[in-house]
């Protein structure tokens, strides 16, 4: 086995590790189809091989062309690390600066086989979503990462580490950015060949920023999203009896279980994988046919969460075929594959429109299920409507969307000691800091979002929820996230919390996505089809104190449907730490409520004219609401 001293010595060469191929007894990414020419494999090869030495391209050339003709991307399977590959404790990373060695932390939990869904092809979650497009680059991260000063940045571009650059201790210690294709050729079959040809990757959002924390982030957004669901459609707080309905036990839908037990309601969850059904376990359609049988709805809520942002290679599996089925024709006949995957679609949707007529509430869960069924020709069309909404609401558009608005959004936490002590001392800490909200003035909504989080923090310790790094994700808005990093922060320098903690959120937030089929969808201006929040989010928080930066093409609805950014930020318990989290973390929340609210959103009106009373250099251009919409029809009779 390998040591971390010797993963941080860059690439091993001479001689070169053995070549064990796939691992057995592991789940495998599907083989994916990029249809290249000849002439794009040979480019997919040299590019492949200019991360080694010309003297070692004759052995290598071979296997690379063959890992590219039997799985359609080459991801150096030789060079896959012999390490326990987990989140290690901070302290043992070889590293002369703490932020990389909170980086290197982060890394190997995204790769950790507990966390990864396909870690030998560096896949954490959705099927797709990327922490490195090789081998070869992880060696390289991480042999960088180990030599970086507090005076040099890391730049990396789609998995490719573009060097270690001159900069100053205040800027970013890394730059990340993923997918950034020109919108005229950002289509997925351009991605294919771009992604085999080792150019371009899908880095999800928390994969390719480095922050995914295992299933907890999906399980805590579930239950606030089935809580919230049951108060807006079942005019219920408590949810015992009723019963949840939904498809998809895999990367991140696999906490859909745990979130209905946690939520208090039955879940029936459909999955035709038995090894993520197993893993699940130890960590479709039959309801239409029981109510044409017997005239019960056994359904009360209901949604899909596959990862049909990529229903062609693996995100979505046809009734028709069983899953072995599935996965020989999605490679050897992937277009009659995608007709299979749209009638099953269209036969899908028949089925959710029937038991809705009966009662049954659905949503979208932004996984692009109802914007794959609408392309695939099923009855989804809401006529009348503006583009980007269907017969069915995305949960951001009925659920979560006004609870972004008020400033709310997913912040996390991990502890790199790796000590399950400093995780308890966190929590308290984030208990103590929203029950003293609770106690202030504030509104309704926002009183409920704080006690909701409270009970989340209590359940998350009860269900042993962490898988990985030791990690907390709780909603807050900004005066929350601001007050507990600055706790935590007190906490580390008086010795009471071990080591640093570093602070991120998921990017499916307030203010680090633009997507008009999630995060976006309830912006009605016609801007939820713009990008500019998330850009404007990623170079924000870079130039108020983040440790590192991301910002990607893709995520949760599929490449090209959305961009994202990302931020971690490094507490080491230092005034300049606690300065950094007051600054970045009040940007970071404050830039998506500005443009909710220019948007119409009187949420976040009254979130951001409450933030700029209480900061006085923060001046936000505020809307004039028409009053009359009569005069809209009546200037054009003119």
């Amino acid at each position: 086995m390998s040591t971390l001293k010797e993963i941080c010595g860059g690439l091993p060469l001479y001689p070169l590790p053995e070549n064990r191929g796939r691992k057995d007894g592991i789940p495998h990414a599907p083989v994916r189809t990029p249809n290249l020419t000849m002439q794009e494999e040979k480019l997919a090869l040299k590019n492949a091989l200019r991360y080694f030495p010309s003297d070692l391209h004759e052995v290598l050339a071979s296997e690379f062309a063959k890992e590219l003709r039997l799985y359609g991307h080459i991801y150096m399977y030789r060079f896959c690390p012999q390490i326990l590959m987990r989140a290690y404790p901070i302290q043992e990373y070889p590293c002369k600066t703490i932020q990389a060695a909170a980086i290197m932390h982060m890394i190997m939990n995204n790769l950790d086989p507990a966390v990864a869904q396909f870690p030998q092809e560096l896949v954490t979650y959705g099927g797709n979503g990327q922490v490195f497009s090789n081998w070869a680059q992880f060696w390289l991260v991480m042999h960088y990462l180990s030599e970086m000063t507090e005076d040099q940045t890391l730049v990396m571009c789609s998995g490719h580490p573009l060097g270690l650059f001159p900069s100053h201790r205040n800027a970013p210690r890394l730059v990340i950015t993923n997918g950034m294709v020109i919108p005229n050729y950002s289509s997925r079959d351009e991605y294919e060949k771009m992604f085999a040809m080792g150019v371009t990757m899908y880095g999800q959002m928390t994969a390719g920023s480095y922050c995914y924390i295992g299933p907890q982030g999906i399980v805590h957004g579930t239950v606030l999203t089935v809580l919230n669901a049951g108060r807006r459609y079942l005019g219920m707080e408590n949810l015992a009896g009723k019963v949840f309905v939904t498809s998809g036990l895999g990367g991140m839908s696999g906490a859909q279980a745990k979130a209905a037990v946690i939520a208090g309601c039955v879940g029936i969850i459909a999955e035709v994988d038995e090894a993520a059904l197993l893993k699940r376990h130890q960590q479709g359609e039959r309801l239409l046919v029981e109510f044409e049988k017997t005239g019960d709805l056994l359904a009360d809520l209901g949604s899909d969460q596959t990862s049909c942002h990529n229903p062609f290679n693996g995100g979505y599996y046809p009734v028709q075929l069983t899953f072995k089925e599935a996965n020989q024709l999605m490679s050897s006949n992937p277009v009659k594959f995608r007709a299979l995957v749209q009638e099953s679609l269209r036969r899908q949707v028949a089925a959710i429109n029937k038991l809705s007529d009966q009662g049954m509430f659905f949503w979208d869960y932004g996984n692009a299920f109802l914007l794959e069924a609408q392309r695939a020709g099923a009855d989804v069309e809401n006529r009348g409507a503006s583009k980007g909404t269907f017969r069915y609401p995305s949960y951001v558009q009925h659920i979560m969307g006004d609870i972004f608005s008020l400033g709310f959004g997913p912040f996390r936490w991990v502890c790199t000691s790796g000590n399950p002590e400093d995780l308890a001392s966190t929590d308290c800490i984030a208990s103590s800091v929203l029950e003293e909200a609770v106690l202030e003035e504030v509104n309704a909504s926002v009183k409920q979002q704080y006690c909701d989080n409270i009970r989340w923090i209590q359940e998350a310790k009860k269900h042993n929820l962490v898988v990985g790094s030791q990690a907390r994700i709780l909603y807050s808005d900004q005066k929350g996230r601001v007050a507990i990093a600055v706790a935590i922060n007190q906490g580390i320098a008086e010795g009471r919390i071990k080591a640093p903690v570093v602070l991120s959120r998921d990017h499916h937030d307030v203010s680090g996505t633009d997507s008009p089929y999630r995060e976006t969808s309830n912006i009605y201006d016609g801007s939820a089809f713009c990008a500019d929040m998330a850009v404007q989010n990623f170079v924000g928080d870079s130039f108020r104190g983040a440790t590192w930066v991301a910002l990607h093409n893709g995520g949760g609805v599929g490449w090209g449907e959305v961009i994202n950014g990302g931020f971690g930020l490094v507490l080491d318990g230092s005034a300049d730490a606690e300065e950094r989290a007051k600054m970045m973390l009040s940007w970071d929340v404050s830039n998506g409520v500005a443009r909710r609210c220019w948007s119409g959103n009187n949420n976040a009106y009254e979130t951001i004219c409450q933030a700029m009373e209480k900061e006085k250099k923060l001046k936000v251009t505020l809307p004039h609401v028409v009053a009359d919409v009569n005069i809209l029809e009546q200037a054009f009779r003119c």
